[in-house]
């Protein structure tokens, strides 16, 4: 009997709050922590390290999610979320108290190992306890936690930064984390471990935390590594060949071959992968565009990104009702048909384009990369069983994650290839026509030429966007047509 069908129908609904709310507290920490970053760095300085406070955290989240979910197959869901929430919990306080840049770095790195379990556990917990119908609906409602969070967290941040001190963002995960964990103790049954379990591959394990530390700190840092980027991504195939050759030996490899050999869940990994990439790039790229080539201030770009994060949770609801109507071929056809959509018209944006135009267009790319990615993971989850169901909801995750730092990678390099070509002699060319006071001290022409030249490079960064896209159409004709199963 599944744990759907053993669960009362309130203490199901009780569980997919707990999870909301833990969901709730990973997302809002993206942005309630950029909203406060200026406060931070004057109070601690550091500003040369300040960008580890978000990579740190990137890095060991995407290390720890494959292995979350993993344990979670192994050891119960409800035992490994708890672990990575008191970890999450743990370095939020730890955070508040970091008297020096450095140490908010390596706190933020405590607190990226916990959150590695919160997304994909929440999302697994919620596929276990609803039937493969219920699921495409039930992930809508988890998509749109991200919407509220885009929205709610850089007011919340100002506000608490304001009236409190910028460690109260970090103190505030607290209430919402203890919530959280009491709820899912008090409703949520323990899993029962199998009486033949097998160890964790800790060779695989190892070789998998090489093999993706090396490759984001070479993606997120190739700016200023330079010529030291080759050893770094060098360092990653080893690494990736040497957990190939362990994954291939154990008795329990990391990642079950099923996972493999399963089109579907390819395909799945692959959407997400494109989708990550997607969204890390236009949401890097556009705000440049809005404040530096249309001129237009932080409070506009924000607006034009939220109607991405409004669109994306929208699009996830709906996505529920299509795949029961139709099947996952159709609607993740329609979501990358829309993302198309709207990536193509982001080669229209000129510096004279509204705000109007730029927010239809980022609404258009979050409600395909909504549709699209939910239909990807419900499918993982509906063809996965429940003995590895925490590894492949986890490996969705990880595949956004990988894809948001190699696309927002590629279109950085992109622009910064474009920018050297037309500006040489140019410093920072973004950074001075980002600053109001720079912008002040240009000369109109040399002003004129800055903008043009980056706007010619933004449209460039838009076409490979463009190109990311059309890969989803692809996977998408990969999906079944079949729609999500009566029971489980």
């Amino acid at each position: 009997m599944t744990e759907s069908a053993q669960l009362q129908t309130g203490h199901r609904h009780w569980i997919l709050i707990a999870c909301m709310l833990a969901m709730f507290m990973a997302a809002i920490e993206v942005t309630i922590v950029a909203t406060a970053m200026p406060t931070i760095i004057a109070d601690l300085g550091g500003f040369s390290q300040f960008g580890w406070v978000f990579s740190i955290y990137l890095l060991t989240q995407a290390v720890s999610v494959p292995l979350y979910g993993r344990l979670a197959d192994m050891v119960g869901r409800k035992t490994m979320f708890f672990v990575g929430t008191a970890i999450f919990l743990v370095g939020s306080v730890l955070c508040g108290f970091a008297h020096t840049m450095t140490w908010l770095i390596l706190f933020r790195a405590f607190q990226g190992l916990g959150a590695g379990a919160i997304m994909p556990l929440s999302s697994t917990i919620v596929a276990d306890i609803y039937s493969p119908r219920e699921r495409a609906s039930v992930q809508g409602w988890l998509s749109s936690v991200w919407g509220v969070a885009a929205i709610v967290g850089p007011l919340t941040g100002a506000w608490l930064v304001q009236h409190f001190s910028w460690s109260v963002i970090f103190w505030v995960n607290l209430p919402i984390g203890l919530m959280s964990m009491l709820m899912l103790a008090r409703w949520l049954p323990s899993h029962q471990k199998e009486e033949k379990s097998q160890p964790l591959n800790l060779a695989g394990s190892g070789w998998l935390m090489l093999c993706v530390t090396a490759l984001l700190v070479a993606l997120l840092q190739a700016e200023q590594l330079g010529i030291w980027l080759v050893p770094f991504l060098m360092f990653s195939l080893f690494a990736g060949w040497q957990l190939k050759r362990h994954e291939q030996r154990s008795a329990a490899p990391l990642f079950p071959l099923i996972i493999w050999r399963s089109r579907l869940i390819v395909a799945g990994n692959a959407g997400n992968l494109i989708i990550g990439a997607a969204m890390m790039g236009i949401s890097a790229f556009l705000p440049t565009w809005i404040q530096g080539i249309r001129g237009g201030s932080p409070l506009q770009a924000g607006s034009v990104l939220a109607m991405m994060s409004i669109g994306w949770p929208l699009a996830s609801t709906l996505s529920g009702r299509l795949m029961l109507h139709t099947s996952y071929r159709f609607t993740a056809q329609l979501g990358a048909l829309l993302l198309v959509t709207g990536s193509a018209l982001l080669l229209f944006l000129q510096p004279a384009s509204s705000l109007y135009q730029a927010g239809f267009t980022a609404f258009l790319i979050g409600t395909g990369m909504g549709m699209t990615s939910t239909t990807f993971l419900v499918s993982v989850q509906n063809q996965a069983d429940y003995q590895i169901r925490g590894i492949c909801t986890a490996s969705i995750m990880f595949s956004r994650m990988i894809g948001s730092a190699v696309g927002t990678a590629i279109m950085g390099a992109v622009l910064n290839l474009n920018l050297q070509w037309r500006l040489p002699q140019v410093q920072d060319p973004v950074q001075q026509i980002m600053s109001e006071s720079s912008r002040q001290h240009l000369q109109p022409e040399t002003l004129q030429q800055m903008v043009a030249s980056i706007a010619t490079s933004l449209h460039w960064v838009f076409v490979v966007a463009l190109v990311i896209a059309l890969f989803a159409v692809g996977v998408a004709w990969m999906m079944p047509r079949q729609r999500p199963e009566q029971a489980d």
